[in-house]
Formats: structure tokens, C-alpha cells, sequence
């Protein structure tokens, strides 16, 4: 935060620090949306670790995460277990698999959110419906809004720089606190040594005993990043259960492997303050003694291993286009990650379950359970029905279950976990192991988050592949197949899409012959990349062609006032062009049209400056008027929109010049080839983000 806004910094400080207090939360965020920015920047944070927070200092408002969904919707979020979190939002899930709840509440007075409060505490609160001091939560962030108001009254908005604040919690005053010399004895008399982080990770105290058992100096430990001065502790698990125990609050533990070969248990104790490290040296070869439970073996490389592919895959996801892109990175990389065996992802239809992707299984067997009708008695239909995943160490517990069950496919071990997008169960995920697998309670929650994702890309990857074919169906339609053929006249036209991925837009391009000796030409953008724009380009070319042969001033008006009336909130550029090819003349009209290139037959080109009017669709009472041009035997006359000529951080004038220069420079075999030329050029720029419509008219001697 800024130093000059000193006195409303202190006083956010100040809320906040008492809001955590008064809800015995042990986390607190305060983020502000700055006016017009659609990004919520985090200001300050107290009990927060800052390598945890630190991927959440902005939050996109359209973000899939509790905070923006709370100021986006106006609304408290709350989730009171990480199994909910899974559930609602499996994206935020995957990086924070702990024990925590959390709520959200916009800062708002009504009139437009100003920014959000999220509070955490440790542990899950199962069934509460809302959060602890509901009513107090609501009473803070009405004065949290005060607080921004009155800054920004100042002339001094509280604007967050790169980092929020770090504000440390006050901790409460324990009677007869132990001396400095007593609390060191009492660390000398474990037996076991100690060692503190703080919320960055770095050791701020560390004795005798445990630096022995490290195998390094006090004074090489202290200051320092654990696993930066001891490599054989790289890896991602004792940092995960030093969050987790910061985060749940909850005793955490893993068994490390000493280069020496001895093994070590590490118990992690954490606070809004930092984490207390308990090591003692452990046996891990012994026998268990019947009811003795084995150390957990270490865990670094495969957590590791988990979190590199998990995190591939929320990106992946994120990219796929079409259902079967998303069924091939989901299998690739839920295989790899958890060592399954096989993979069945399954959606729900008409009263059937069918299979949309399969790995592992033979496709024989996936035919025995394709277009199945849902009875409601196989595991991947109970999952479906009830949204509750199911996961089964051994055949016997899945008969137990589901009585009816028989054992096909060889497997030992089954995970069925329901696809729910938008609240909605669409599917069903089946994930099948060679070997037992006991399936510890974290990887159930990690596997349910993993579950939620692939289930919104399928959502997204079928809505696009049904948009896909109705954009691509609808194109085809409104633009013309063929252009009608005309005695002396040679024409090109050209239509490129922005993107692959949609293949549809609002540019257009018509010829229309009047007679024998006239022709009408049409070009034109309507605004924006999608269905609606597709349509207006319909009305905008049915509209021409019902006003074909009349002045070109006339026919813009008449379409101009069919568009107003339509009230479509998108305007349109359109350039009209009344050719006479015996007298060789044309008259066009222009509504904010880029201008037309005139290339002459002696190969110089002039730039049409037309008179300028009005897009169309903007003002009804807008007039358009037309100029007439020469147009000579064996000139070309170039109609384009601006996505042949647009790049970002280029000015519109130059681009226009450069095409009149490709144009001029550009060997005439045909209108054709050129065409060609013009849009391969265009097509290999990596910046092209718009739609392409080019149409060449070459008249020829009649």
C-alpha cells in the first residue's frame, strides 16, 4: 500500500486484525476491486502463509474461486470442509487438499462491490450452514466499505501494490509464561530436537539435538529454507505438512530417509505464527507388533509425481477442444499421476449410460457396458445418482456394496466418482487399479477435485463441439456458395476465420448481378465473433439484396433503418459498390467501411477516400452518400475488411498503404492467384485476431 495513505492503511489493518479476533478465524484476506479493473487485488492478509497466498494476490472476477464468485454474485460463500471445496470449486481444491473452512463475503454499500473479506479457519465445521458470527462478518464489511469509501473521498484510494500487507496476529497472553533459560531447558530435556519456521519457511530456531540429527550446524540451518540447505528434504512433502498443520491446525507427520540411511519422523505443529518441527529418529525396518501401525514411507517423489501431472492436467483441461481431446488428456495424465491401470469416463443420456472414452480396457469389454440403461445397480450409476463418489480397496467391499456386482474386467481396486458440472451430475469417472489400493483420505479428496474438472471440460467440450457444428452449418448457409458469373467480369473472394476453434464470424461479402452490363458488390463486418453476429449478417446481406440496383446511398439507408429497428446492440460496417462495366464506372457508398484499393491496369493503386458515414445500426436518421470512381478494363478493385489489415500496435494508415503496395507490386496471372497471395500473407501472421473477407472485382473487356 501506498505511504501516503497511511491513515486509511492502519485502520483496514485494524478491521481486520479485529474481525479474525471476534470470529476465531485463524486466516484473514482483504481484497479490493479498483474502479473499472475487473481483478480483485489482495491488500493485506494476517495468519496467511505468504507462499500459500501468494497465488491468490489477484483473482480474475470471472475466476472459478469462492472470492470472486462472492463479489461477482453479491453473495456469502461459505464451504465448511475441504470435501465441499472439492466439490464446488475442484480447481482452488487441488493446491489447498487441507482441512479448512472458508468464507467470502463482498465489501459492498449496494451500489457495486468495492471489494471482499475471506476469513478461513482450521479443521471442517460438517453441517453448519453458515459461518460462525454470520451476523458480525456482514457488520465488518459494511465498515471495511466505509473505510475504502472515506479513503477514496480523500483523493487517496487504498490501491494494493505487487505484494499485500503481512500482518502479524497478536496471540493471546498465556499466565506464567516460561523465562528464556527455562523454556531452553525444557527444550534440552526432550528427547528429540526442535526446530520453528516461520510463515515463509525459514528456521528461526533450531537446538542441539535437532541439528545433529540433520547432520549440519545450528548456524547453517538458522535463516534458511530447510530444504534449500538440506537437498535430501527437497521435494514437495515436508512443505505440504508444514501447510497443512499451518492451514488445519492439525498435527502432521511424514518418516524422511537421512543420507546416513537412518530414518527420521518429523511432526509439524502450525499456527498463524509459523510451524514447531518435532524430529525424533524412527525404525522403519522392524516388524509391526500386532495392532502397531508401520511409519508412512517417505512420500516426497510421489507427491511430487502427483502434483506435476495434476497440475498438466488442470491446464490441459483448460485447453482441450472437444470431448475427445478431453477424454485423451484426461486419461494421459490421471494414469500417470495416481498409477492406474485403467479408465472409463461415462455420460449420462436419455436413460442410458454410454461410454465416451476408455483406457486399459479392452474395447470387447466396454461394449458390455455401453448404452447400458440406468437401473441404478452398478456402482458408476450410483455415483451418478447420488453425487457421492465410491471407492473400493478389494471386489469384497464393492459385493458388499453392490450385490449384484460381478468381476469382469480383472482389477483389485475401483474408484467410481461422479462428473458433476454446474451442480449437475453429467457422468460418471471409473478409475481401476491391478493391485489393492487403500486410497488414504487426501487422494480421495485430490481424486474428487480431479473428478470436478474433467467434469466442466467435458461440460465445455460438448457445448462447443454442438456450437461447433451449428456455427460452421450456419456460416456455410449465410455466405454465398458461389458468386454468380458475369460476361467480362473475373472475381475472387476469400473468407478466413479468426480462430480455428469457432470458424464463424460477422464478416460478409455478396455480388449480385442487376443485368447485363450491371453488377452490385457487397462487403461488410458486423461486430463481434459469435451466433448473433453470424445472424445479423444474414438480415444485413437479405437487406441488400432487397434494395439491389437502387442508388448506393438509398440502399445503406434502407438498411441502416432495418438494423435500428432491430435494436441488436451491434453495429455493422458495410461498403456498397454499384458497378456499370459499359460505361466503366462504379459508385460506392460507404458506413465506416475500411476504403477501398483502386489498382489501375498501368499497376499503380489509389486509396478510395469515400465520404465516411455512420456504421449502421448506430443512428437512424444517419445519411449516406455516394462517390462515383473510374473503373477501367483490366483494373482490379479491392474490397477487404479490417482483419486483412489489422495488427496490434500498428497504425490503421500504414496497414492500408502496405496492402495498396502488395496490390501494386504484385504480379497479375489472375484475380484468383491473387486473392491467394493476399490471404496467405495475412493467414501467417501470428497476431491475425480477426476475421478475414476479401472480394477482387477485375473487369475484362466486354
Amino acid at each position: 500500500m501506498r505511504a501516503r495513505v497511511g491513515f486509511g492503511v492502519d485502520v483496514l489493518d485494524s478491521a481486520l486484525i479485529q474481525v479474525v479476533r471476534e470470529s476465531d478465524a485463524s486466516v484473514g484476506m482483504v481484497y479490493v476491486l479498483p474502479p473499472g479493473e475487473g481483478v480483485l487485488r489482495m491488500a493485506v492478509v494476517t495468519g496467511g502463509l505468504q507462499n500459500l497466498v501468494a497465488d491468490w494476490t489477484r483473482v480474475a472476477l470471472d475466476a472459478p474461486i469462492p472470492v470472486a464468485d462472492a463479489v461477482r454474485e453479491r453473495r456469502l460463500v461459505w464451504l465448511d470442509s475441504r470435501e465441499e471445496l472439492a466439490n464446488r470449486y475442484p480447481r482452488p481444491a487441488l493446491v489447498l487438499p487441507y482441512k479448512f473452512a472458508v468464507a467470502a463475503l463482498p465489501i459492498t454499500d449496494g451500489a457495486g462491490p468495492s471489494g471482499a473479506l475471506v476469513l478461513a479457519w482450521p479443521g471442517a465445521y460438517p453441517g453448519q450452514p453458515a459461518p460462525p458470527h454470520e451476523a458480525v462478518l456482514r457488520a465488518w464489511c459494511e465498515r471495511m466499505n466505509e473505510i475504502l469509501r472515506q479513503a477514496a473521498d480523500r483523493g487517496h484510494p487504498l490501491r494494493p501494490g505487487p505484494s499485500p500487507r503481512i500482518l502479524a496476529t497478536p496471540r493471546a497472553q498465556v499466565p506464567g509464561p516460561l523465562k528464556g533459560t527455562e523454556a531452553l531447558a525444557f527444550v534440552d530435556r526432550l528427547p528429540g530436537g526442535c526446530c520453528g519456521l516461520d510463515l515463509n519457511g525459514e528456521i528461526t530456531f533450531v537446538d542441539a539435538t535437532a541439528a545433529e540429527l540433520l547432520g549440519t550446524r545450528e548456524s547453517e540451518l538458522l535463516g534458511s529454507l530447510p530444504w534449500e540447505v538440506l537437498p535430501w528434504l527437497d521435494g514437495p512433502a515436508f512443505e505440504d505438512r508444514s501447510r497443512a498443520g499451518a492451514v488445519s491446525r492439525e498435527p502432521q507427520s511424514l518418516t524422511v530417509q537421512h543420507p546416513s540411511g537412518r530414518w527420521l519422523e518429523l511432526q509439524c505443529h502450525g499456527d498463524e505464527s509459523g510451524t514447531s518441527v518435532y524430529i525424533t529418529p524412527t525404525d522403519v525396518d522392524h516388524a509391526p507388533e500386532p495392532g502397531e501401525s508401520t511409519p508412512p514411507a517417505p512420500t516426497g517423489a510421489t507427491r511430487a509425481h502427483e502434483l506435476y501431472h495434476l497440475m498438466h492436467l488442470a491446464a490441459s483441461l483448460t485447453e482441450a477442444v472437444g470431448v475427445r481431446e478431453v477424454v485423451d488428456r484426461a486419461a494421459e495424465q490421471l494414469m500417470a499421476a495416481f498409477g492406474v491401470q485403467a479408465l472409463a469416463l461415462l455420460k449420462a443420456h436419455a436413460g442410458r449410460l454410454s461410454i465416451i472414452g476408455h483406457r486399459g480396457y479392452s474395447t470387447e469389454l466396454m461394449r458390455r457396458f455401453d448404452d447400458a440403461p440406468l437401473t441404478g445397480d452398478a456402482p458408476a450409476e450410483r455415483v451418478l445418482a447420488t453425487g457421492t463418489p465410491s471407492f473400493f480397496t478389494t471386489f469384497a467391499d464393492l459385493k458388499r456394496a453392490h450385490p449384484p456386482a460381478v468381476h469382469q474386467d480383472g482389477m483389485a481396486s475401483w474408484a467410481f466418482l461422479p462428473l458433476i458440472a454446474s451442480g449437475t451430475a453429467v457422468g460418471s469417472l471409473v478409475l481401476a487399479y491391478e493391485r489393492p489400493h487403500p486410497f488414504p483420505t487426501e487422494e480421495r479428496a485430490v481424486l474428487t477435485s480431479v473428478a470436478g474438472l474433467i467434469a466442466q471440460a467435458l461440460d465445455r467440450a460438448r457445448l462447443h463441439d454442438v456450437e461447433h457444428h451449428l456455427t460452421r452449418s450456419l456460416q456455410e448457409y449465410l455466405l454465398p456458395r458461389a458468386l454468380p458469373r458475369v460476361e467480362g467480369l473475373d472475381v475472387a473472394a476469400r473468407y478466413l476465420p479468426a480462430t480455428r476453434a469457432m470458424d464463424i464470424g460477422g464478416d460478409f461479402y455478396d455480388l449480385i448481378r442487376v443485368d447485363d452490363t450491371t453488377v452490385v458488390a457487397a462487403i461488410g463486418d458486423v461486430q463481434g465473433h459469435n451466433v448473433n453476429a453470424a445472424a445479423l449478417m444474414g438480415q444485413v446481406r437479405t437487406a441488400v439484396h432487397a434494395s439491389a440496383g437502387a442508388p448506393p446511398g438509398e440502399v445503406l439507408t434502407r438498411t441502416n433503418h432495418l438494423l435500428t429497428d432491430l435494436a441488436p446492440d451491434l453495429f455493422t460496417t458495410c461498403l456498397y459498390a454499384h458497378l456499370d462495366l459499359r460505361r466503366e464506372t462504379a459508385h460506392l457508398a460507404n458506413a465506416g467501411h475500411p476504403p477501398p484499393i483502386l489498382r489501375y491496369p498501368d499497376g499503380h493503386t489509389d486509396i478510395l477516400r469515400l465520404r465516411p458515414g455512420l456504421p449502421l445500426g448506430i443512428d437512424s436518421r444517419a445519411e449516406y452518400h455516394a462517390d462515383q470512381i473510374p473503373l477501367p478494363t483490366g483494373a482490379v478493385l479491392a474490397l477487404y475488411t479490417d482483419g486483412l489489415i489489422e495488427t496490434p500496435g500498428a497504425d490503421i494508415d500504414d496497414a492500408i498503404a502496405d496492402l495498396a503496395g502488395q496490390l501494386t507490386d504484385a504480379d497479375l496471372p489472375g484475380v484468383d492467384a491473387l486473392a491467394d497471395a493476399l490471404i496467405d500473407r495475412s493467414e501467417r501472421a501470428a497476431t491475425r485476431a480477426d476475421d478475414i473477407a476479401l472480394l477482387l472485382i477485375h473487369p475484362r473487356s466486354l
